[in-house]
């Protein structure tokens, strides 16, 4: 490989709002020194699900006093403790750089200059016996950003080659290159919503999207959904749980009409914010839980002119993971892994904490 390359074992984790559970990867990042490039190897990957009482403290954790949330931490700090131990030892994962983790976000304020992800506590260093690199949000938005979306910086690095990279998790984000600047953006909510009126009929999520398929769209309420301001402002912008309560969930639960309908709808409401981000775009990646959703991706797959691409399950299931895992290369290189003209923030930066063995 000689002296050219340099080379980073890393394992990277995130925990997303859809509460899917811990995903956690094992990657090699190598930097070509002479080429000036990024590439990598992907290793072993895992998704730990949550336990129900664990899932429903972090569903309801933006409802907590103060106190609730400092016991809520560090609960869940020993519980990515005890999955991060988990993987190493089933995957025999050996000489970690170190573990890039997200935590979990309870609460997302950046019109407040607050952002708030537990699970970034210094003692995960010590529970896991690697160095830490973790809370990659909370720089930002003190310097006046949205602290969101952050996974631009890895698709300029690692997926340059498609015109634009959507991720359907809890909320859609679009992350794309217009001449010099990266543009990138919260689009709408996806499975944060779906997964929540496919709860009250018994599953976890529309599989396939065939409640959605069976369901009629109530026009009205799609029309008001469209009509929301937040899809008329102007990136950067971000969404967080706290809209859904405020926007989202009052104005369908306001129709008295069958779940399956609220489903059938809200999916259609998803696909016309999607397609009206995505218009011109040629070759467009999609990753996140929204990808297995056949029925919106054949749908939006006919409202717009681009190809759409689904890569490998690995990369659809862990590109977060995999983002975040290169944020904490760049920070541990002391390198930019935030970008201003996404976030908004004042400056580009090298934003997260580093915590290191204490034996």
């Amino acid at each position: 490989m000689g002296d050219s390359v340099k080379k980073y074992h890393v394992l990277g984790a995130m925990s997303g709002t859809s509460l899917d559970g811990l995903d956690l990867l094992e990657v090699v990042f190598f930097f070509n020194q002479n080429t000036n490039s990024w590439s990598y190897q992907l290793k072993s990957s895992a998704t730990y699900s949550y336990s129900k009482k664990i899932k429903e403290k972090l569903s309801n954790a933006h409802q907590y006093k103060h106190e609730d949330i400092e016991k809520l931490d560090r609960e869940y700090t020993q519980v990515l403790a005890d999955m991060m131990n988990r993987f190493i030892r089933e995957n025999q994962v050996e000489k970690l750089d170190f573990v890039a983790s997200h935590g979990h976000t309870i609460f997302h304020q950046p019109e407040n200059r607050y952002t708030l992800q537990i699970g970034n506590r210094p003692e995960l260093s010590r529970l896991i016996q690697q160095n830490v690199i973790c809370d990659f949000r909370v720089q930002d938005v003190e310097l006046g950003g949205q602290g969101a979306p952050l996974v631009p910086i890895g698709d300029k690095l690692l997926f340059s080659e498609y015109e634009a990279c959507l991720n359907l998790g809890g909320f859609a984000n679009v992350s794309f290159q217009k001449k010099e600047q990266r543009i990138a953006y919260d689009v709408c909510p996806v499975n944060k919503v779906l997964n929540l009126y496919a709860s009250q009929l018994g599953y976890d999520f529309d599989e396939n999207g065939k409640i959605a398929e069976r369901g009629k769209v109530h026009q009205d309420l799609l029309s008001k959904l469209d009509s929301l301001a937040f899809y008329r402002q102007k990136p950067p912008k971000s969404l967080g749980v706290e809209w859904l309560d405020k926007e989202i969930f009052p104005l369908v639960d306001g129709y008295h009409m069958n779940v399956e309908d609220k489903i059938s709808t809200f999916t259609q409401h998803t696909i016309n914010q999607l397609s009206q981000s995505l218009k011109g775009m040629k070759k467009i990646f999609v990753t996140g839980g929204g990808a297995y959703n056949n029925f919106l991706i054949k749908e939006l797959s006919g409202k717009i002119k681009g190809e759409i691409i689904l890569p490998s399950k690995e990369l659809i299931e862990f590109k977060e993971a995999l983002i975040f895992a290169m944020m904490g290369v760049l920070y541990f290189r002391n390198e930019n892994n935030i970008l201003a003209e996404v976030t908004g923030a004042s400056k580009d930066h090298s934003s997260g904490k580093y915590f290191g063995i204490t034996k």
